[in-house]
């Protein structure tokens, strides 16, 4: 059965934030709230992790996961950027953005899309998130938690509690949820191609 851990969305308490990222640590695979809906996230090397996320959500080879980073500096780590993209994405963030880029030798290989040598990253604007990160000192790495054949992503903590109990370790619910999935922006192709129209405004990639 999974843990449930409930929280405030703007004082996270720091006992139970620290719980999650020890679980985490230890290799666990957590739902946990953004602000762009629900993720599923585990530690950025954790093999079972991901093969539980892929089985979850049925995902192939091809699918981009995301790391989800705290800050600008951190996610400069794990992708290559120029000078115009580094403007275009420092200027959208932190928020409901996920940009594709060409992935650093920092990346494990079973996360990369297998063609394109590319990864997801973002820095959420969300307090519970934020938190999580901060104590964990590395991104994590992260799906949105949208199953098979649903047009929508689960955004209530109680429900991924009963859905996921017994495929998931803990459940971190804030009450304070997105409700879209993010807009994902690729830039590894040189022009920049909006992959997928969601919570973050595409206006300015247009």
């Amino acid at each position: 059965m999974a843990k449930y851990f409930d929280v405030h969305p703007e004082n996270p308490q720091r006992r139970t934030i620290d719980n999650v990222v020890d679980m985490i640590r230890s290799g666990k695979l957590v739902a946990y709230p953004t602000d762009s809906c629900f993720a599923l996230g585990c530690q950025l090397g954790n093999r079972d992790g991901i093969n539980r996320i892929r089985s979850i959500r049925n995902l192939d080879d091809r699918h981009h996961f995301t790391l989800v980073c705290q800050n600008f500096a951190q996610l400069g780590q794990f992708v290559q950027i120029d000078n115009n993209v580094f403007r275009a994405i420092k200027a959208a963030t932190p928020g409901s953005y996920t940009f594709i880029l060409p992935a650093t030798s920092e990346v494990p290989r079973q996360l990369l899309h297998p063609k394109k040598k590319t990864v997801g990253v973002r820095i959420p604007d969300h307090v519970v998130t934020q938190a999580l990160l901060a104590e964990l000192g590395e991104p994590l790495l992260s799906s949105t938690l949208l199953l098979p054949d649903e047009a929508e992503p689960m955004t209530q903590g109680w429900e991924i509690k009963e859905r996921l109990d017994h495929e998931v370790d803990a459940v971190l619910d804030s009450g304070d949820c997105g409700t879209e999935p993010t807009t994902v922006i690729d830039f590894s192709g040189g022009d920049v191609e909006i992959v997928r129209r969601g919570a973050g405004d595409t206006s300015r990639f247009e």
